[in-house]
């Protein structure tokens, strides 16, 4: 997801200045990302969920059984199927979402509580245990790499967002950037 998320960033350069702001205004130039300034990152988190709305980590979520059969929206699933819950085609419904294939972070900034439109890691009982602990160390990582440099493509080369799809969805080719840093003294790093 740190990959995906980086090159999502370095193809749309206004919200990656956006990033910058953000951080500018939070951590600012003269310190060094802590774990309490992680809840106010607010424009990140939403680089981070529209990141996992487009490419899911896991596009099929774990598969279910129910225990006795069941009606769900008019449909009879008997006892011992196995259900797969399609989260890549869930998240990029275009009766669910405006634009859907398009990287639009803004849209994040206004949901709050439960949206079972967006599930990129289960949701209810069954949500993955391992969410919160996922998240906080992305964001963590991801607001430390863009704090402390600045990223580009390599000279002569092109962003590609190819995938190969497989139980996780990762990118066809690695992306490969070039940091330059950003903060005011090289003690900081």
């Amino acid at each position: 997801m740190l990959e995906w998320t980086m090159a999502q960033l370095v193809k749309h350069p206004d919200a990656m200045s956006k990033v910058y702001k953000e951080l500018n205004e939070i951590v600012g130039q003269n310190d060094i990302v802590e774990e309490s300034h992680l809840p106010n990152l607010t424009y990140l988190e939403a680089v981070i969920k529209e990141t996992f709305r487009i490419h899911p980590a896991l596009p099929l979520l774990v598969p279910r059984c129910p225990s006795k059969t069941c009606e769900l929206g008019g449909y009879t699933i008997p006892k011992g199927t196995i259900v797969y819950l399609n989260a890549y085609a869930l998240h990029t419904d275009p009766q669910l979402w405006e634009d859907p294939l398009e990287f639009k972070p803004d849209r994040f900034l206004s949901v709050e509580g439960n949206n079972f439109q967006f599930l990129p890691f289960g949701s209810g009982r069954r949500v993955c245990p391992g969410q919160p602990l996922a998240v906080n160390t992305l964001k963590y990582v991801l607001a430390t790499l863009l704090h402390s440099f600045d990223w580009k493509l390599p000279a002569g080369t092109e962003l590609e967002l190819e995938d190969k799809f497989g139980i996780v969805i990762k990118k066809m080719n690695p992306l490969v950037l070039v940091p330059t840093p950003r903060l005011s003294s090289l003690e900081l790093y």
